[in-house]
C-alpha cells in the first residue's frame, strides 16, 4: 500500500518524479539502534543520569550532538560525547543492520538514473563508515553527517551540501525521505519534497504543521510510486 498527501500550507500541490532523492540513514535505510541506545545509556549514567528505554531513545535522538549535549550535559557536555563515542565507535559496526528491502529500492533507484545521497545528523566520519560497511558507497553521490556543513540538520545547509555533486538545486525534483517530524521539517525548511519511509503508519497530528507530502511504508512502494509516475 501506498500513502499520497500532497499538500503544503494547506494546498494540494502535485508531486512530480523526482531527479534526485535524499535518505535520512538511522531508522530509514538501517536499524542501528541498539548501538546508539547503549552508547546513550553508557553515556547518560557515567554523566550521573538515569538511563533510557529503547522507546526514550528513539523519541529523544533527533538532533546533532552539538546541538542535543549542551541541551542535556551543559558544560560537561564534550566530556560526554568523548564516552559516547568512545563506546560507538567499538560496537556500531556489530550492530548494523539494513532494513528490509532498502538495498534492492536502492538498487532500483539508482538504475533509474535518480541521484541519490544520505543526510543524518550521525556524525559524518562514523556515517560514511557504516555506508561502507555494508557496501553501499557506489549507491550516492554525498553522503552527509553532523558537522560536515556549517550547520546541521534541521536548517537547510546539509541539503544543499549534499545536492553539490549533481548540480541539482534544492527543490520540489528533490525529495528528502525520513521517518521523524524532524525529517519532515528539515525537507520543508529546505524546499524539497517531505517524504515520509518507514513501516509504522503516522499517528494523528504526529506531524503538526509539517505532514509528508508522500509517504511510503517501505521501498518496494516507493518504487513502485517511481514506476507509475513514468521516465
Amino acid at each position: 500500500r501506498t500513502f499520497c498527501q500532497l499538500r503544503r500550507g494547506g494546498v494540494m500541490q502535485p508531486v512530480s518524479r523526482p531527479r534526485a532523492i535524499l535518505f535520512d540513514w538511522d531508522n530509514t535505510l538501517i536499524d542501528s539502534w541498539r548501538a546508539i541506545h547503549d552508547a546513550s545509556n553508557v553515556t547518560l549514567e557515567a554523566m550521573g543520569h538515569k538511563a533510557w528505554t529503547l522507546e526514550e531513545t528513539k523519541l529523544r535522538v533527533r538532533k546533532s550532538m552539538r546541538e542535543a549535549f549542551p541541551e542535556l550535559f551543559g558544560d560537561r557536555w564534550t566530556e560526554a560525547c568523548d564516552i559516547f563515542y568512545g563506546y560507538f565507535r567499538k560496537h556500531h559496526l556489530d550492530d548494523l543492520e539494513a532494513i528490509s528491502g532498502i538495498e534492492q529500492m536502492l538498487r532500483a533507484v539508482g538504475e533509474a538514473d535518480i541521484y541519490m545521497g544520505v543526510v543524518s545528523n550521525k556524525d559524518g566520519t562514523l556515517l560514511r563508515a557504516e555506508v561502507d560497511h555494508l557496501g553501499w558507497e557506489n549507491y550516492f553521490g554525498a553522503v552527509v553527517g553532523a558537522n560536515d556543513a556549517i550547520r546541521d540538520k534541521p536548517a537547510p545547509d546539509p541539503i544543499y551540501l549534499s545536492l553539490a555533486p549533481s548540480g541539482y538545486s534544492a527543490d520540489r525534483l528533490t525529495w528528502y525521505a525520513g521517518d521523524t517530524e524532524m525529517d519532515m521539517i528539515f525537507a520543508a525548511r529546505a524546499g524539497v519534497v517531505p517524504v515520509l519511509l518507514r513501516a509504522k503508519p503516522p499517528a494523528q497530528g504526529e506531524f503538526g504543521d509539517c505532514p509528508p507530502d508522500l509517504i511510503f511504508e517501505n521501498g518496494q512502494n516507493l518504487c513502485a510510486f517511481l514506476d507509475a509516475t513514468g521516465n
